[in-house]
Formats: C-alpha cells, structure tokens, sequence
C-alpha cells in the first residue's frame, strides 16, 4: 500500500478580506444616481415633465411602466 508524503489537511475556506466602505461608496453613489435617472425616464418622462420633446423616450420605456405599475393612459 502506498502512503502520501504529505499529511492531509482540514477543509476549511480560504480567508476573504473585506473591502472597505471607501472602495465601495463611489460605485454606490453612481449605481444610485443611474437608478435615479432610469426612474425618471420610466416614471416621469412624460406631459409637463418632459425633457425630451415628443413621444420617442415614452414609446421606449412604454411596457417598463406598466411592468412598474406606472400609469400612462
């Protein structure tokens, strides 16, 4: 029978360091801000809240605001 040079060791998982709250806050202030502006669009561009002149951006986002429970007509 044949033995192993090295001696077996227990399972445990490597260790994972955290990230820190700085490297992590820049990506959550843009992540927050592109949620804000695609609420905008999906919810509000629209009528008297209008960026964008015409129905090209509501066409776009049409089936979102329903899927979100927005009403449009």
């Amino acid at each position: 029978m044949a033995q192993s040079a090295v001696a077996p060791t227990p399972l445990s998982p490597p260790a994972v360091a955290p990230l820190p709250i700085r490297a992590i806050l820049p990506w959550a202030a843009f992540v927050g801000v592109l949620m804000l502006v695609l609420l905008y669009f999906v919810g509000a561009e629209q009528g008297v809240f209008a960026v964008f002149a015409g129905e090209g951006v509501h066409e776009w986002v049409h089936d979102g605001r329903h899927l979100l429970g927005f009403p449009c007509h």
